[in-house]
């Protein structure tokens, strides 16, 4: 009998080559970032207190890839942040005034214990592991990253919630002395602000991030903490947390409201439901220009497909 190989849900045949064009604009690509060779400019993460002590952490074996982690060149120097500029290759050129520490995070809402937690404590005070995770944007380009962090349940069982809460909202800084983005791009209704249903913040994929790379996560990067949801489209982890609230009523979210026709609250990850302007059936890996096939809630519908069955 012949032998039948039976791939993992997340498995994709390696056949699909890079188009003559991908690599023709991955080129382009470097040139704009300002790289000549892989890992010839240094990576500079910010400041965190106590980093060295914090970074690298322990890699969790539960959490694997179906293809090789992204340069971290890449994954700093081409992401969204318009906090800073809507040029995905310009933001690591403008965060240098932007200030992640002193960092706290105001916890109110439907909990029991309301409180401003400093980061530095709560970084002491929760272990901290890494885990590989797929990235996907709205925009159809995609990202393999090692992120650094600890379960967002872990920060919601520190506040107690009480019954009552259904959802999490969740709020950026408002910076405009350090964050060009918000000075000049009067048209969006800044502070960026995103929320969940607390089943999806209480999931254990849900992830509050501090690092990145074995180091501590960058400032264009949402330092010094974000969010990850690596099944929802990239718009969904909001970066630079300042705020957390737990409501009972589904709260306001940016994009909904800046472009309520073009993004709906769940933003889960589907090949089936094209973006107005982006057809979300394949994406582009970013540093090696390959096209891959979008896959359901990223690839991580184990994990997640129950909480959307009556949805």
């Amino acid at each position: 009998m012949a032998y039948l190989k039976i791939p993992k849900g997340w498995e994709i045949p390696e056949r699909e080559a890079t188009s003559e064009a991908a690599f023709l604009n991955r080129r382009k690509f470097l040139a704009a970032m300002g790289i000549g060779a892989i890992g010839a400019t240094a990576i500079l993460p910010h400041p965190l207190a106590a980093a060295d002590a914090l970074y690298p952490a322990k890699r969790n074996p539960a959490y694997k890839l179906d293809r090789p982690i992204t340069d971290e060149q890449f994954a700093t120097r081409y992401n969204n942040f318009y906090e800073f500029t809507e040029q995905k290759e310009g933001v690591w050129k403008l965060v240098d005034d932007f200030k992640p520490e002193p960092w706290t995070i105001d916890v109110s809402g439907l909990v029991r214990k309301p409180q401003k937690l400093d980061l530095d404590k709560v970084l002491r005070q929760i272990p901290l592991e890494e885990r590989l995770y797929r990235h996907r944007c709205v925009e159809a380009w995609s990202m393999a990253v090692p992120w650094t962090g600890f379960p967002f349940k872990a920060l919601i069982d520190l506040v107690e919630p009480k019954s009552e809460a259904k959802y999490v909202r969740l709020v950026t800084f408002f910076r405009p002395s350090q964050a060009p983005g918000q000075r000049t791009l009067l048209h969006y209704p800044w502070p960026y602000y995103e929320g969940l249903t607390m089943a999806e913040a209480m999931n254990e994929l849900t992830f509050l991030v501090t690092g990145m790379y074995g180091h501590a996560v960058p400032k264009q990067n949402g330092a010094p903490i974000r969010l990850v949801v690596p099944w929802k489209y990239g718009f969904k982890s909001i970066k630079s947390i300042v705020a957390i609230e737990f409501t009972s009523e589904q709260p306001r979210t940016f994009w909904n409201d800046a472009v309520p026709s073009e993004y709906h609250f769940l933003a889960n990850v589907n090949p089936k439901v094209p973006h107005p302007r982006w057809s979300q059936a394949t994406e582009r890996v970013i540093d090696t220009g390959k096209i891959r096939p979008t896959l359901m809630y990223n690839g991580y519908g184990s994990y997640v497909a129950s909480l959307y069955e009556k949805t």
